[in-house]
């Protein structure tokens, strides 16, 4: 299969506008299991000849296939398309490589943001663009645009690591939002505001160690594998995540004071 995305890859950029492909996800960090996605990272530069990248998937999946152009499925996952090539499934990620590399400057000065995307329930952290630069693997660039970009991206940028670390701050914040909500029961408030502050907390954990965070996906086992997170932060996590009681929040408030006190280098 390799050698198919590899051949893929190269015709891939010879779609007008594309300019360079990667492989991502778990497959290029090997922690992929047999029936994992192979994903394929499609960086474009201005105007995408969305009609030769449909007639391209449509040949190489062998049936037509819906092609999602530049913000398709929203604002951040630009668009793309899943395909399944002789029964395994490959997925096509649109990327605008001008608004990668606006976003490395950002990071690279401390700035981020996170927007709201389908599919990324606590919301899409701009710090991912790069993070997906740097942890891919190039598999054609016609210009050697992404290599080079790669290549800066290995450096993680302190003052990212320390806008990230500093973001810890909102956990406590929606651990005291859960607080006034749980004894009247609203579960769904509750659940939210304590999801948001393990995601954040994973973020900032994963920064603290210049590790890019991708996503919500995997993130709470990773940062809990993470060297000095506190004892039993994910599971802590899950029990505060499944009780959603007053209780709850109160292990969720520990669960944050452990993180932070790691995170300002005042753990015992």
């Amino acid at each position: 299969m390799r050698r198919r995305i590899d051949a893929m890859a190269e015709r891939l950029v010879a779609v007008p506008g594309i300019h360079a492909v990667a492989l991502g996800g778990s497959r290029a960090r090997g922690t992929h299991r047999p029936d994992s996605d192979w994903d394929l990272g499609l960086y474009y530069r201005g105007a995408l000849d969305l009609a030769a990248l449909s007639a391209l998937a449509q040949e190489v999946q062998g049936s037509p296939v819906e092609v999602a152009g530049p913000g398709g499925w929203g604002p951040w996952v630009n668009g793309g398309a899943w395909l399944r090539v002789d029964g395994t499934p490959v997925d096509w990620i649109l990327r605008d490589l001008d608004r990668v590399e606006a976003v490395w400057s950002d990071c690279r000065q401390g700035r981020y943001e996170v927007g709201v995307q389908p599919g990324h329930p606590l919301g899409f952290w701009s710090p991912a663009y790069p993070g997906e630069v740097a942890l891919g693997h190039v598999l054609a660039d016609t210009r050697d645009e992404l290599t080079g970009l790669r290549a800066e991206t290995l450096d993680y940028p302190e003052p990212l690591r320390k806008a990230l670390a500093d973001a810890a701050w909102e956990a406590d914040f929606s651990v005291v939002s859960a607080r006034k909500s749980a004894p009247s029961g609203d579960r769904l408030h509750v659940s939210l505001c304590l999801s948001r502050a393990f995601g954040i907390l994973a973020q900032s954990l994963h920064a603290h160690h210049r590790t890019w965070c991708l996503n919500e996906k995997g993130a709470l086992a990773a940062a809990a594998a993470l060297p000095d997170t506190p004892a039993g932060f994910a599971e802590r996590a899950g029990e505060a995540l499944r009780g959603l009681d007053a209780a709850a929040v109160e292990t969720a408030g520990e669960v944050v004071n452990d993180v932070r006190a790691v995170l300002t280098g005042t753990s015992a």
